[in-house]
């Protein structure tokens, strides 16, 4: 867990102390006094720690029960740090979308749409393809199927896919067809 920031703002004895067993620790210790001194829009890149509740910051622990025990302090980063870490790779950039693997979910801006398993397989492995995918190829590795049988399972599914980021996003353009199949 190298590279992971603790910010602790405004709480000069708990840095102190969290700095004496800096070797023990496996995150970069920051202190600052001033929330401009945050750059909040980097929230991934740091967790913070306050006496007080900070607006507008996601990532963060709040302490107002004292004595602290540290060891359990430090758990709890550890495990703010790891599930950090974990959702950070469950998310999957498609453009302007965001495809959280973990929830089955889509967003873009504020919106989202909840997809089933199938649904969140055909577009990672749109994404995955660097050119547009016939849909027997579809057939194989998204469902499995090798028989040469007709079907149109694909195109029912990717028609339902469509509507539905269509009419939740109002985007038509977001799986493309042609010739040569489907891409993203």
């Amino acid at each position: 867990m190298n590279n992971q920031n603790l910010v602790i703002y405004d709480f000069k004895i708990l840095y102190e102390i969290l700095r004496e067993i800096n070797n023990y620790i496996n995150f970069k210790l920051i202190s600052v006094d001033k929330v401009s001194d945050l750059n909040l829009k980097d929230q991934n890149d740091y967790l913070l720690i306050s006496n007080k509740k900070i607006k507008n910051v996601e990532n963060q622990i709040t302490l107002n029960n004292f004595p602290i025990d540290i060891i359990k302090l430090i758990e709890s980063i550890n495990v703010k740090f790891l599930k950090k870490k974990y959702s950070q790779q469950s998310d999957i950039d498609i453009g302007d979308y965001k495809l959280n693997l973990n929830s089955r979910k889509i967003f873009n801006g504020t919106k989202s749409l909840n997809l089933t398993e199938r649904e969140a397989n055909i577009i990672i492995y749109l994404n995955n393809s660097k050119k547009p995918v016939k849909i027997s190829k579809l057939q194989a590795e998204v469902w499995g199927h090798n028989s040469k049988l007709e079907t149109h399972t694909v195109e029912t599914h990717i028609y339902r896919l469509r509507k539905k980021i269509n009419d939740t996003f109002e985007d038509n353009n977001f799986i493309k067809s042609s010739k040569s199949g489907y891409v993203i």
